[in-house]
């Protein structure tokens, strides 16, 4: 870090106020571009044609649903369960009453979701419920029917969520979701926590009980508070990008830093 002059960040300033002022007030430190969110919100960097006729089954499902009804779960392109936890969070899902759309990655590679969850999950909740492998993330985050997002909190995924206005119940899995969830749920209270999120023993189950309460809790209105901010940072993230916003300037600062040789 001390040989280069600068470094170009994917967040915003009202995202990380603190965070960019104190590092720009290190001495010496490189200079900091915040220049987000940047997102891939077409989806095209996982652009797939084998995967275009289950995105659209995925959108009509969603177009069929109650605005602000559905629980979304999804845990990134190496977020995976084993089938003991997998049973727990169907579990969960069945005992909270709501409907959900859930993105399972299963860690043996098996594709018989059958298999996977609970006898009769898939019979038991088909009215509310749909369960597949690969997800369009950023459509269905954006969609209206959507309410939480269950999420192993990635920074894509985290800016994602923030600009569709779309709360987070945590649970990270692996390298910096952990410190991502934290500061999300303390720091910045943008978030919720999902008990059981803090364990690192992949022998530690997250309890159908923990799952439960957990959609219960942002789905019923006990987080309002929580949602007001994320509505709030999704107006931020949107001026950020527009002329005159603090990522826009950013994006300038840095040509113009170029353009003289920093």
């Amino acid at each position: 870090m001390g040989e280069v002059k600068g470094v170009i960040i994917n967040s915003f300033y009202d995202l990380e106020t603190y965070a960019i002022d104190s590092l720009g007030t290190v001495s010496g430190y490189p200079k900091i571009y915040s220049v987000g969110p940047v997102l891939d919100l077409a989806g095209r960097a996982n652009s797939d044609k084998s995967r275009a006729q289950q995105n659209e089954n995925i959108m009509k499902w969603l177009d069929k649903q109650p605005a602000r009804s559905v629980v979304f779960l999804c845990f990134g392109s190496r977020g995976t369960f084993d089938v003991d936890q997998v049973k727990e969070i169907a579990n969960g899902l069945e005992r909270s009453g709501h409907r959900f759309l859930w993105s399972v990655r299963p860690k043996d590679g098996s594709t018989r979701l059958d298999e996977l969850v609970p006898e009769g999950f898939l019979e038991r909740t088909s009215e509310r419920g749909m369960v597949c492998g690969w997800v369009p993330q950023a459509a269905v985050l954006g969609h209206g029917s959507v309410k939480c997002f269950v999420s192993h909190c990635g920074w894509n995924s985290t800016l994602e969520s923030f600009w569709f206005g779309v709360p987070i119940l945590t649970w990270p899995l692996y390298a910096e979701q952990h410190l991502n969830a934290f500061s999300l749920v303390k720091e910045l209270g943008l978030s919720v926590e999902l008990k059981g999120y803090y364990r690192v023993s992949e022998d530690d189950l997250v309890t159908a009980e923990e799952v439960e309460r957990g959609v219960r809790k942002v789905m019923e209105g006990e987080c309002e508070e929580v949602r007001k901010r994320v509505e709030e940072m999704k107006q931020k993230s949107r001026r950020a990008l527009k002329e005159g916003g603090s990522s826009a300037g950013s994006v300038k600062r840095l040509i113009e830093d170029l353009i003289e040789g920093m």
